[in-house]
């Protein structure tokens, strides 16, 4: 039986608890989960790419079936070059679906072999975002709530803060 591959990308930028939520209930799906992290260069980001694999990698370790890599270009031809069957995107309120819809209609036509697989987020991320996480960060706000620990420190590092 072929491996049930599916790859979930973003930004990441910073990896939150609810990225790590789709994370661990994508994994008990598919056979393989691809984390991948988008390259974009037309996007400002606090972390750097490979910033965002190492915090991605570190927090995937305990689950053997999740790789962790960047990707540049389209994502329903990363998918392709992956033999992934599907897309992991996350829905948390009703204007992602709009969003999500239109790129799942336009990943297949463009690899016409992919599925698209929208996760709700646990309750409690529900309205968690990278964004959000940012902003609260540079206002020197608690993080405990948002990311895991090792991030919150790393976030700290980069704003050049002393923790909240």
């Amino acid at each position: 039986m072929a491996q049930r591959i599916a790859v979930y990308p973003g930004s990441f930028d910073p990896p939150t608890y609810g990225h790590i939520d789709l994370i661990e209930r994508a994994a008990k799906i598919f056979d393989t989960l691809v984390v991948a992290v988008a390259r974009n260069s037309d996007k400002a980001s606090l972390f750097s790419v490979e910033e965002r694999i190492e915090m991605l990698a570190s927090i995937v370790k305990p689950h053997g079936n999740v790789e962790v890599t960047s990707f540049q270009g389209l994502t329903a031809e990363f998918a392709r070059q992956r033999n992934a069957i599907a897309l992991v995107r996350g829905l948390r309120v009703v204007s992602d679906f709009e969003y999500e819809i239109t790129m799942a209609i336009a990943n297949q036509k463009l690899n016409p072999t992919i599925d698209t697989v929208c996760l709700m987020p646990s309750e409690r991320f529900l309205l968690l975002s990278s964004r959000i996480v940012r902003e609260i960060a540079v206002h020197g706000g608690s993080l405990k709530e948002f990311v895991p620990e090792e991030i919150e420190h790393r976030l700290i590092e980069k704003l050049g803060r002393n923790g909240a």
